[in-house]
């Protein structure tokens, strides 16, 4: 049954580098409502991609020594690999270099020039480059921009605006009459509070001072601000430009939700709604700002060495259990937390023994007492009712979950069932059933139970761990798999027979993982900072640098560290009476006899960290001279021990 149309999209990846795990949540999540939805009956149309303009882009390019288009279609084919890696199933992945797009954008705004509603001044503010936004002295925080918290330059520049204050009252008027719209209740309230109620400006919608985007209709000395260029994606994909639009915008817009990150919510509920009322075009029905996922208690950054990539988790721990974690693990209006250790926690707790194990020993028990062949239900007794009853009534409490995207807590809902069905075994004991030939036929009910039981966890599970949800049919032998076949229970066919039994998820070894993991993560001096600009670095004070002891060393011994491709441990003469050791991670550029004899540069009052079972006291100072090749700094006529400031 065809319920209508359902349109769902994600923010688009910035293509400055490969995404970490946090990034890939939005697109896990928005898949498990997609699939949902298509589920229900909905015609969903489920659009992601990448943004792929602006200043950033045109630096890192720069820096990479390749044109800027060259650059973003490398990191788009890695956020599109990792979608694909994570089985989601967009409709359509939409690049901002598209020309279908880049013309529609242009189109758009020569409509909005005509209009008046984009006009040309000066603008002075003070921007930060990472973000590509403008600022104002009363929105910094610390005197640093409220989105990043880093450092912001004056900026002054010819550009083009469109009239936001022009639209503030309709914007207010439209929120207050559709109190869904921003969503969950705290953001919006941030949204009204700290920067509606304020005062809305008119927005900076060009730049002039690099050429890395669209060129600006009739102005080709500016290009479009990449963030005004971005939010339009969400129409262009559907074929919207201003002029004659498209069946499909006409079918799929407006969009039943926007699914973004928190930090991104202000461009998504202020800039985009009033780009549409100008364009005298219906509001997305809703925009839901997700929390973020940390590494611990931190945002992930390869200068904290705490950057986890999804597609080595996939191949790790296997894709449905990377989604499982990301869909379990983050609350609905907090931040989630990842880390290998409560990965590797879940992983056996909740897929290899509540889900994995009662699926195998189910399957296991009716091959070995009846031949595989599922027998009829004939001797219920009391005790079944209260299993029946919450498989019925689960799928009501997940739809009504995911109808405020409630993924967690609608995972849990399930596995709560999981967790009933051993229960139920342990209060039948099949085994001491199995003992007694006249209690045949209860133990063929028993099993029916669990069996038609297991077949409603795996059909609601079919939008978040899809592949495992087909293992699970697969083996109790049935194909029927329709959320409409959860309104009755008893739709697996009595005379059909049950696969093998095949571990879902075998435990793993806590101790032996987190080893591994240790082992193939790359040293932290080998990453290149997360935050850091490539030009105009953030000042620091002196008394900060200060506090860096840097020493000449001398290095006496050198060799590889077991299990650890990229580091090297070597020993190292500081001046002192006592040898000093420091892992690093320069292997691949690097063998020990080119080290042993050169002095280098060490940075020498570092915390000591464990790599790989080697305690490091410092970091040797080398360069990263291009993507892929990184130099020592060594040094001559310098003795070991001598400081350097």
């Amino acid at each position: 049954m065809n319920k209508g149309k359902y349109y769902i999209t994600t923010a688009i990846a910035y293509t400055s580098r490969k995404p970490h795990i946090g990034n890939s949540y939005e697109i896990v999540l928005a898949d498990a409502l997609a699939r949902f939805k298509r589920m229900q009956g909905y015609d969903v149309f489920f659009q992601t991609g990448t943004d792929e303009h602006g200043q950033k882009i045109e630096e890192y390019a720069a820096a990479a020594g390749v044109s800027p288009k060259e650059y973003v279609d490398g990191v788009a084919g890695e956020i599109k690999a990792i979608c694909d890696c994570l089985n989601t199933t967009y409709d359509k992945f939409i690049r901002t270099t598209d020309k279908e797009h880049e013309e529609a954008v242009q189109k758009i705004f020569k409509k909005l020039l005509d209009k008046g509603d984009v006009y040309k001044s000066e603008y002075e503010g003070l921007y930060c480059t990472p973000c590509e936004s403008f600022w104002t002295e009363s929105q910094l925080v610390d005197g640093k921009c409220p989105d990043c918290g880093r450092e912001v330059k004056p900026a002054k520049e010819e550009a083009y605006f469109f009239r936001m204050s022009k639209y503030q009252k309709q914007l207010e008027k439209y929120i207050e009459s559709n109190p869904n719209f921003i969503y969950p209740e705290s953001r919006k309230k941030e949204m009204i509070n700290n920067f509606i109620k304020p005062g809305l400006q008119d927005l900076c919608i060009s730049r002039s001072t690099f050429k890395w985007g669209i060129p600006f209709p009739g102005d080709e000395k500016h290009v479009i601000y990449v963030w005004v260029d971005a939010l339009l994606n969400y129409i262009t994909g559907l074929g919207y430009n201003g002029e004659d639009n498209s069946e499909m915008y006409n079918k799929y817009w407006p969009a039943n939700v926007h699914i973004i990150g928190k930090d991104i919510l202000r461009f998504h509920t202020i800039y985009w709604p009033i780009m549409l009322m100008a364009l005298g075009e219906p509001l997305p029905k809703q925009v839901f700002g997700h929390p973020w996922l940390l590494s611990g208690n931190d945002k992930m950054s390869k200068s904290r060495g705490n950057v986890i990539y999804a597609d080595d988790l996939c191949d790790r721990f296997g894709v449905d259990a990377v989604r499982y974690y990301l869909l379990s693990e983050m609350p609905h209006a907090q931040d989630g937390t990842i880390t290998y250790e409560t990965i590797i926690e879940r992983y056996n707790s909740d897929l290899a023994n509540t889900l994995g194990n009662l699926v195998n020993r189910t399957v296991a028990m009716n091959n070995k007492y009846f031949g595989g062949v599922i027998q009829a239900p004939t001797a219920g007794e009391d005790i079944d009712t209260e299993l029946k009853e919450m498989a019925l009534g689960t799928l009501s409490k997940v739809t009504e979950l995911l109808d405020t995207y409630k993924v967690s807590d609608a995972l849990s809902e399930i596995f709560d069932l999981a967790k009933r069905c051993n229960k139920y075994i342990d209060e039948t004991m099949p085994w001491a059933l199995a003992k007694d030939e006249a209690k045949k036929e209860r133990l063929g009910t028993v099993l029916y139970n669990l069996l038609e039981s297991i077949r409603f966890v795996a059909v609601m599970l079919k939008s978040f761990l899809p592949e495992t949800s087909d293992k699970i049919l697969e083996q109790i032998g049935t194909d029927i798999n329709t959320l409409d076949s959860l309104s009755s229970f008893g739709a697996i066919k009595s005379g059909s027979s049950v696969g093998v039994a095949t571990p879902l998820f075998s435990r793993l070894d806590a101790e032996k993982t987190l080893a591994e993991i240790e082992a193939s993560l790359p040293a932290p001096e080998e990453e290149k900072e997360e935050e850091k600009e490539i030009v105009g670095l953030a000042e620091i004070q002196f008394d900060d640098f200060a506090k860096v002891e840097l020493r000449v060393c001398k290095v006496v011994d050198c060799k590889p560290i077991k299990k650890a491709k990229k580091l090297l441990e070597l020993t190292l003469d500081d001046g002192t009476k006592t040898p000093r050791t420091v892992a690093s991670g320069i292997a691949k550029w690097y063998k020990p006899e080119d080290l042993i004899g050169k002095s280098v540069i060490v940075v020498a009052n570092l915390a000591p960290r464990t790599l790989c079972g080697v305690e490091s006291h410092g970091m040797i100072l080398a360069g990263d001279i291009t993507e892929d090749d990184v130099k020592v700094a060594f040094v001559e006529g310098l003795p070991a021990g001598t400081q350097l400031g």
